[in-house]
């Protein structure tokens, strides 16, 4: 694939991008002033300072100073790479990506996958033809049956059932043209111990399929039915080239749609957990594969919402499993809350005991990070002594020192109350280890731009602004204003601008975001997309004033130093004072004249 296929393919899919249909997917916007507000996804706040201009194809935030065209938000978030959002947003609109010519080895495995896949996809045809219409599949049905599993839900899984036997599915599969090498890399059989031959991995077992977000069945799980000691009550898949635990959440194939639309994923920890809460009408939820919650969990949920609501076992391991996945989720960047599933029940248990609205308002009352974590400490520390109220507080500060605000000060109350201490002492404790948190951790910030005067900054905006309109004028203001007397992210700004004029290219949000640094970026989209109250973005006499604002700021700025130099010579005894006073007045007459 050449670059020129590679920028005809980008454009291709930024001319069919509408900014606006592709961010209000996730922001809820509300057009005024010629423009679209809303509240930003990128930082907690209750005013709308989060704008869209379709027309220029740039969105920026006022608050958190994010900015940049479709794919720049595609990329935040979804927490993807700026080229992978691109062919996001390609497959969403049907795009076709450029064909890359692989090399053998690539074609190969290319090869072997999609015959992997088929061997997959028609295991997963015998398992749930075998529940469904075979005598032997009877002791299966009547096993879902009883934890009010449906016909419907049953085909909405795909689930299956694994005959009694040692060789069922590896006869079958092997009539069907697939080698038991092929089987096993799939690990849909297992080696004999003596290498005689091969067995089905899975026997008498409800077969769950397990899908990759496109839908292909990667793998499976299997619920025993006959109570064995020497076999797990689910069996899952090997790791494959197909199947890998971190890289998967079971139901995801089916509830993407769900979650975007709700605006939060349901996370729970086993198939039939997720099973149940689906036939009782609640879609949007995924579960875990018998594995801890991942990095890559996180990221795939939000592609599809920001919020996440974990609902684990209550029992110990459960709520120990859940304050392992607490951290993971808070760091990729989501909102995060807890069920508390009562009586000590599991998701599916609670939910064919109590229904779907029980359910609902379990959620609707779920607790934030912080909540839960301080309610955990408090009942797994031995608060009733004193080296216990130092233990739950030094273990509490850690979770809620990030809290800012009012809610700072409705935290330190709580904490006070539950562990019996005087607020004094909760917010001594507060202050000191704020104080060695501080000094003791590095915090990434954002990278703190330049100081700029006030008029240099508006009167650059305005040219700016201006040549984004009209790049005939880019020659005008080169002539008129040394480029010195911008400030620097400016004057980046204002080459690219000259280079494009130069080179005839039209200057546009996709160009920007591959020419521009991420600072110059973003300055770029905040500068198109501010309000402007009192004159028109392309008023000429606006223009003006801000071209005579630079020079104005650029002489005073001599004249200061003209005149501190003169004052200098003449403390000095240098005769050259008066020459050095006479060019600072030629340079106020300049100031005056403008």
């Amino acid at each position: 694939m050449s670059n020129t296929e590679l920028d005809e393919f980008v454009e291709r899919v930024r001319e069919r991008s509408d900014i606006y249909s592709v961010i209000s997917h996730y922001v809820s916007l509300n057009q005024r002033s010629g423009k679209y507000w809303g509240l930003c996804p990128f930082h907690n706040e209750k005013t709308p300072s989060f704008s869209v201009d379709a027309a220029k194809g740039f969105f920026y935030c006022f608050g958190c100073h994010t900015g940049g065209n479709v794919f720049k938000f595609l990329s935040l978030i979804e927490n993807i790479s700026y080229f992978e959002a691109i062919k996001l947003q390609a497959e969403r609109l049907g795009i076709p990506l450029p064909t890359k010519k692989l090399s053998p080895e690539e074609e190969r495995r290319r090869r072997e996958e999609k015959i992997l896949l088929k061997c997959n996809a028609l295991a997963q045809e015998f398992y749930h033809e075998c529940l469904i219409k075979t005598a032997r599949g009877e002791v299966g049905r009547k096993y879902l049956a009883g934890r009010g599993i449906t016909a419907e839900t049953i085909e909405t899984f795909k689930l299956g059932f694994a005959p009694d036997g040692w060789e069922v599915l590896l006869n079958y599969l092997t009539r069907q043209g697939f080698s038991a090498e092929q089987l096993e890399k799939v690990g849909l059989i297992k080696r004999r111990n003596d290498n005689s031959g091969f067995y089905d991995r899975f026997r008498s077992r409800v077969m769950i399929p397990i899908n990759d977000v496109f839908g292909h069945t990667v793998g499976f799980g299997g619920r025993i039915l006959v109570a064995d000691d020497n076999s797990p009550k689910y069996l899952n898949s090997p790791e494959t080239v197909l199947f890998n635990k971190r890289n998967l959440l079971f139901g995801l194939d089916k509830a993407h749609l769900s979650i975007s639309s709700a605006g939060f994923a349901i996370v729970v920890e086993g198939y039939m957990d997720a099973i149940s809460l689906v036939a009782a009408g609640i879609k949007n939820v995924v579960a875990t594969l018998g594995t801890a919650f991942t990095p890559e969990h996180a990221k795939l949920i939000l592609r599809y919402a920001r919020k996440i609501i974990f609902c684990y076992d209550s029992d110990e391991a459960g709520q120990r499993a859940t304050m392992r996945a607490l951290p993971i989720v808070q760091a990729a960047g989501a909102e995060v809350f807890i069920v508390k599933v009562p009586e000590g029940k599991d998701p599916d248990e609670f939910v064919r005991h109590r229904g779907k609205a029980a359910f609902d308002k379990l959620v609707k009352n779920a607790a934030s990070l912080i909540d839960y974590q301080i309610d955990y400490v408090l009942a797994h520390v031995d608060i009733n002594t004193a080296p216990g109220k130092i233990q739950a507080l030094q273990k509490i500060l850690p979770v809620v020192a990030k809290v800012t605000g009012v809610n700072r000060n409705e935290y330190r109350k709580k904490i006070a109350l539950a562990l019996v201490l005087e607020e004094s002492v909760v917010n001594e404790e507060w202050r000191k280890f704020s104080a060695y948190a501080g000094s003791s951790h590095q915090v990434v910030t954002k990278k703190i731009s330049e100081p700029i005067d006030p008029l240099v900054r508006t009167s650059g905006e305005t040219i700016l602004r201006m040549l984004w309109n009209d790049s005939e004028l880019i020659s005008y203001v080169t002539a008129m204003v040394p480029l010195n007397s911008f400030a620097k992210v400016h004057q980046e700004i204002l080459l690219w601008l000259k280079s494009c004029a130069d080179s005839g290219k039209r200057p546009n949000d996709l160009n920007a975001a591959k020419e521009l640094s991420a600072q110059a970026f973003e300055e770029l989209s905040r500068i198109l997309l501010r309000k402007i109250e009192e004159r028109d973005e392309d008023d000429v006499h606006a223009f003006e004033d801000a071209i005579k604002g630079l020079n104005y700021i650029r002489l005073k700025k001599e004249y200061v130093e003209m005149l501190a130099r003169a004052e200098e010579y003449m403390a000095s005894g240098n005769p050259d004072y008066r020459e050095k006073f006479f060019e600072a007045f030629k340079i106020k007459e300049q100031m005056d004249d403008l």
